[in-house]
């Protein structure tokens, strides 16, 4: 990483561009950093037998979620998470160079749009890596393949373009892995972490905020090690997960923070048992949906591989199957995925029901294109040409909650 970096400063400069909008560096102010010496909760040690197990205790019921929309997308189009009418998209490039492209999908219409059709980055080796976007802001990753150096872009967005000049929100080197971030409303929230394997492995991570049209990003927490998840925003809120207690072992703390006060608010915590590492983390309502993709010897109940709902103080409903990808809902409704299919369940009336994979994408899997609070559940997949055999097309669902 560009030591600069880690200084106050705020300069821009312009880069060529493409036929994307020239990029602006953006400088990094310290601002109201948390850091893992804050006072955190206590871990949470949960018995087996404390928490209800959805699939034991809840009845089985027939689906109610009827299909709302559906699309066919040609192959090689990865949709990502996003909040609202508008579904970042990772698109194969028609030729060699560039090698991916930035799209979106319009919820409200089914048309996909090229939002960046090339790297800002030049070289043969960049590629576009990861998007992420909301109705006003996208942002994406581009990765040098060949150094392993990265940056991170973001510009207006509106009606399915780019409606203003792009700025680089922070670059990196193969010391550092590609951040990992999210995008809501006018704000992206990131997070730079050293890479396991380089030489930068016992540094601190940071998360970062920045809002659209602001020429400084504000640096908001400080983990004494790497985050365990990637940042999730569901509703007003952010969710992390960053080392705690750290003078006294191994301790992550799924905490929800405000979006509308700059996270400077920590609405909730979950501090996990000692060397119990979430897998995935977010929020729906004032209910965490955690998952863990593996049992411990130790921990409690939330050692165990699963999903959980609920709270350190209000207890937890458990998902007794392999996590995959992150959970969604509304209200009392939560939506996780399992390995071939979803369960929709209804922790108020007590009950689950099962969604299937999209006909013909079982090889390939269905996955969510929707992440913590939502009323309108996402899903894509590849399928399989009926008669050949071999993948056709992307499937896009939409589902109201």
């Amino acid at each position: 990483m560009r030591a600069p970096r880690l200084t106050r400063r705020s300069f821009f400069k312009t880069a060529a561009a493409g036929s994307v909008a020239a990029a602006a560096a953006i400088g990094v102010l310290s601002g109201c950093t948390h850091s893992g010496d804050e006072e955190t909760s206590e871990p949470v040690v949960v018995d087996e037998d404390s928490a209800e197990n959805i699939i034991d205790t809840f009845e089985s019921v027939d689906l109610t979620l009827a299909e709302e929309g559906s699309w066919s997308l040609p192959l090689g189009n990865v949709l990502h998470p996003a909040e609202g009418t508008w579904i970042p998209v990772t698109t194969a490039g028609s030729s060699a160079i560039p090698m991916v492209k930035a799209s979106a999908l319009s919820l409200a219409s089914g048309q996909m749009v090229e939002v960046v059709p090339e790297p800002v980055g030049k070289g043969a080796t960049i590629v576009i890596y990861d998007v992420r976007c909301s109705d006003y802001v996208f942002a994406w990753v581009e990765l040098d393949l060949q150094s392993r150096a990265w940056a991170l872009y973001a510009a207006p967005f509106s009606g399915g373009a780019l409606s203003g000049d792009a700025v680089t929100l922070w670059e990196g080197d193969a010391d550092y892995d590609p951040a990992p971030f999210a995008v809501a409303g006018r704000v992206v929230v990131w997070q730079v972490q050293p890479s396991t394997s380089g030489t930068r492995t016992t540094e601190s991570s940071h998360c970062y905020l920045w809002h659209l049209g602001d020429s400084e990003a504000k640096s908001v927490l400080e983990s004494p090690g790497r985050f365990a998840t990637a940042p999730t925003v569901s509703g007003d809120a952010v969710v992390l997960t960053p080392r705690v207690r750290a003078d006294e072992g191994t301790f992550y703390g799924v905490t929800a923070y405000s979006l509308s006060d700059d996270l400077e608010t920590r609405l909730d915590q979950l501090v996990m048992p000692q060397n119990v590492r979430p897998f995935r983390a977010t929020r729906v309502g004032e209910r965490f949906m955690v998952s863990v993709e593996a049992s411990y010897s130790t921990g409690g109940l939330l050692g165990q591989m699963g999903t959980y709902v609920g709270t350190a103080d209000g207890g937890f409903f458990r998902l007794n199957r392999e996590p995959s990808e992150l959970g969604c809902g509304h209200g009392d409704v939560v939506i996780v995925k399992s390995l071939a299919s979803y369960f929709v369940i209804d922790l108020a009336k007590r009950q689950y029901a099962v969604l299937g994979s999209a006909d013909r994408s079982v090889d390939y899997g269905d996955y969510p294109a929707r992440e913590g609070e939502c009323d309108l559940f996402v899903t894509y997949a590849t399928v399989k040409d009926a008669d050949t055999g071999y993948p056709a097309t992307v499937s896009v669902r939409t589902f109201r909650l």
